[in-house]
């Protein structure tokens, strides 16, 4: 992964997002307009992808080992976040009774959107395919771990489980069963797609730029500024320490160069876009949830080409 590569590909991830705070001055961004955007891109985006790269791998007991394993890992990894977030939140905000989302936002990331997109371009099908697993064990840590923390009556449950269900986890289990059967789809389906995969990144970024200029109002400057001084918190975490844990771990399990590659840029992507809906879901400070996604959006603009390049260089 070159240095050029990883630098032409934010450009475009930054053109995209600049795109979409262009377009969110044409149009009234609203729960309907953004109900379309998170279907187009949850629904048809991430599912193609994930199909379309399973399609363009050769799945054996050994890869289905490797992507057992990364979803594993990637459960471990943001459990950790989680808990160096709290521990942060606990020691340095004795006075902040939001210590929980704090560890939320410290230890889950925007592993979906930008992700699986992410990782796609940078390291092929394969990469993408492991981002895929990674995410599905943000989703599982999202609805187990996070939403006990939240609770009040903490319980689980069968809608728990519900939760859980979605586009994407269908779209990873019909195409591993497809590969483990050795059934290729029509090539007009291959070729639908691979064309569908296309829209993903593209409309991600849209959304976040659209999103970014909606949120950034008078209600969201206060917020900005009565979050400014724990801002740091999930910041640091989840861009800088949970990518070098990432690393550490991959090279302590000996996994192979694309896995820890894999490992790195999804353990170094900024707060969970779902992160205002899931504190809105369990009444907990949703402002602060909107408020650390943008600004972590941003700063891992800088952030994620810089940890990879440092650490590739240093350690892989």
């Amino acid at each position: 992964m070159t240095l050029g590569l990883i630098f032409h590909s934010i450009g475009i991830i930054t053109l995209m997002i600049t795109i979409g705070v262009i377009l969110s001055r044409t149009f009234h961004f609203n729960e309907d307009t953004r109900n379309v955007f998170v279907s187009l891109i949850v629904n048809v985006g991430m599912p193609c992808i994930i199909l379309s790269s399973i399609l363009q791998v050769e799945i054996d007991g050994d890869l289905l080992q490797k992507i057992l394993l990364v979803f594993i890992l990637s459960i471990g990894i943001n459990v950790l976040g989680i808990g160096i977030g709290y521990l942060f939140a606990v020691v340095f905000h004795k006075n902040v009774d939001r210590a929980k989302e704090l560890a939320i936002l410290s230890g889950l990331g925007n592993t979906g959107f930008i992700g699986i997109p992410l990782c796609a371009v940078l390291l092929g099908p394969e990469g993408a395919l492991y981002a895929a697993m990674f995410d599905a064990g943000v989703d599982f840590t999202i609805w187990t771990v996070g939403a006990l923390m939240l609770q009040k009556d903490r319980q689980i449950g069968l809608g728990m489980l519900r939760t859980m269900i979605n586009p994407p986890i269908i779209a990873i289990i019909v195409g591993v069963s497809m590969a483990l059967f050795n059934y290729r789809p029509p090539f007009l389906i291959q070729d639908l797609f691979d064309r569908l995969a296309a829209i993903a990144a593209p409309l991600a970024m849209f959304y976040i730029g659209i999103m970014m200029m909606n949120l950034f109002q008078t209600k969201s400057v206060r917020g900005l500024q009565r979050s400014r001084s724990t801002l740091w918190l999930p910041m640091t975490v989840k861009l800088i320490l949970l990518p070098i844990f990432a690393v550490l771990i991959g090279k302590t399990l000996s996994l192979n160069l694309v896995m820890q590659q894999t490992l790195l840029i999804q353990a170094a992507m900024p707060t969970l876009t779902l992160s205002s809906i899931l504190f809105a879901k369990y009444s907990a400070d949703e402002e602060m949830g909107v408020i650390t996604t943008i600004v972590s959006t941003l700063a891992a603009l800088l952030t994620i080409p810089v940890m990879i390049y440092l650490l590739n260089l240093l350690v892989l």
